[in-house]
């Protein structure tokens, strides 16, 4: 189904980009369904029930049009993709057990319903079956791209954990934290679809940036939606990470303008994990009274910036990626 524009009937860029692919799509979504299958029942019964929650699917997307942006092999994309989507899938499982997540998309966590053992454990067959389908590839620079991308992952949700509860995080850690724990994924959705199209280092090099600024405007966005995105239309609880001590964008900058009493509110809350039912409401007024939410979209913007500006121009998916970046800035969930 094609993403409607929250503030009209127009189809939104998300949409557009998913109306341009639909075939390739569905080849993606018919090899998912193929390669969660095990003969041990509650594998592909746990799976399915997170990938039949929905998504945006964004960045199986990712790697069908910088594929077919530059005219290269689609039956390998929709394998590509399929791999990209189950990387996805396996740190969503991770990170919902670390994190002690209640709900995912609007509905209780895979590890909510089936338990954190049975997550974890699943979250590494789907991890095993991507690589399977990166082997089948047989590409050697695949393989290094999206393996790389998972080891990068773990080491940001690694740094995420090394930064939680410290006030004393900068915008750079959180950084080097969104690289890692997102940007990493949507970088290597990107940079193998012109390496399957066999083109040049540039081309590879430019698109991998698109996808790296791309996913980090991407959490940056998430993490200004925690505090600010109306609960049911997010589709999760708003305030995990506020609940988790996490040093997202939205504490760092409310930091550096915190008055003595602001600060001793945000140890309390964030270092000290002491917390009230009331704490949250507070911490969103202090976000608001100090212009978070806006400064952090314009952190994001100068991300969709850099972007758009290693994009082609003149085809209709490139447009569709162009316009991919505002729709990255503007969604509501």
């Amino acid at each position: 189904m094609q993403a409607q524009d929250s503030n009209n009937d127009r189809i939104s860029p998300l949409g557009a980009l998913s109306g341009l692919l639909d075939y390739d799509m569905k080849a993606v979504n018919a090899l998912i369904i193929e390669h969660m299958q095990s003969d041990v029942p509650m594998i592909p019964q746990l799976a399915s029930y997170l990938i039949a929650a929905g998504g945006k699917r964004i960045r199986p997307l990712l790697t069908l049009a910088c594929t077919k942006l530059y005219e290269g092999d689609m039956g390998r994309a929709h394998r590509l993709s399929a791999a990209v989507e189950f990387i996805h899938t396996a740190t969503l499982l991770h990170d919902d057990v670390v994190d002690d997540s209640a709900e995912r998309r609007g509905k209780p966590s895979a590890n909510a319903v089936f338990g954190n053992e049975a997550s974890v454990l699943v979250g590494d067959f789907l991890f095993s079956r991507a690589f399977q389908l990166m082997v089948a590839d047989g590409n050697l620079d695949v393989l290094r791209i999206l393996s790389d991308a998972s080891a990068t992952i773990s080491e940001g949700e690694v740094l995420q954990l090394a930064t939680q509860s410290n006030l004393d995080t900068t915008l750079d850690d959180y950084y080097k934290v969104i690289k890692g724990k997102t940007a990493a994924l949507f970088a290597a959705a990107c940079e193998v679809g012109p390496v399957i199209a066999g083109q040049d280092d540039k081309t590879i090099t430019a698109t991998r940036a698109y996808g790296m600024a791309l996913g980090m405007a991407f959490q940056i966005i998430d993490d200004v939606l925690d505090y600010a995105a109306d609960q049911e239309t997010l589709g999760k609880t708003v305030g995990d990470d506020f609940r988790e001590g996490k040093m997202s964008a939205p504490v760092i900058l409310a930091l550096q303008e915190a008055d003595d009493e602001e600060k001793s509110f945000w140890q309390r809350t964030i270092a000290d994990r002491d917390q009230t039912d009331a704490d949250l409401a507070h911490a969103q007024k202090l976000i608001e009274k100090h212009d978070v939410i806006t400064k952090g979209m314009a952190l994001a913007r100068i991300y969709t910036k850099q972007a758009q500006d290693n994009l082609p121009k003149g085809s209709e998916l490139a447009t569709c990626l162009n316009a991919l970046c505002d729709y990255v800035i503007d969604r509501n969930y």
